[in-house]
């Protein structure tokens, strides 16, 4: 796949898979083995990453991802993003709240043979335990 190409499978997966649910894209377009490496976990395989994708949308039934940078070179494509959503389910172990939530995050996606490959990821999961009340914020100064 060409840089473009790689740069709109990105555009087109957060769309169809973070923003309305549709994994089937993981299916058609993500490699055997396919690693996520994120905070404390690696999701290895599609199958890990489309349970890691579902969990997040049912603790977040209104969750909207927002790509705010993307850089793609060659096989690689950086990309940050922003999310919001309102705690309707279990996240990362916290019963529902009802909360909005707002956070940030990067992925660092290569891309092989016209299939996503690898994930490097970074999420802001302070600022979201602090906005569902599961760790108290910072005092301030």
């Amino acid at each position: 796949m060409s840089t473009q190409a790689n740069a709109t499978l990105v555009r087109q997966w957060v769309e169809a898979a973070w923003n309305n649910g549709d994994l089937a894209m993981v299916d058609a377009r993500y490699a055997p083995d396919y690693v996520g490496h994120g905070p404390g976990q690696d999701l290895v395989g599609p199958e890990a990453f489309k349970q890691f994708v579902a969990m997040w949308r049912e603790g977040l039934p209104d969750f909207h991802m927002t790509i705010e940078d993307l850089m793609a070179v060659g096989d690689r494509v950086v990309w940050r993003f922003s999310v919001t959503g309102t705690q309707q389910g279990t996240v990362l172990g916290v019963p529902p709240t009802g909360r909005a939530v707002q956070t940030t995050g990067i992925v660092f996606s290569r891309f092989t043979d016209g299939t996503w490959a690898e994930d490097y990821f970074e999420v802001d999961f302070v600022s979201l335990l602090q906005q569902i009340g599961a760790i108290p914020a910072p005092a301030a100064a």
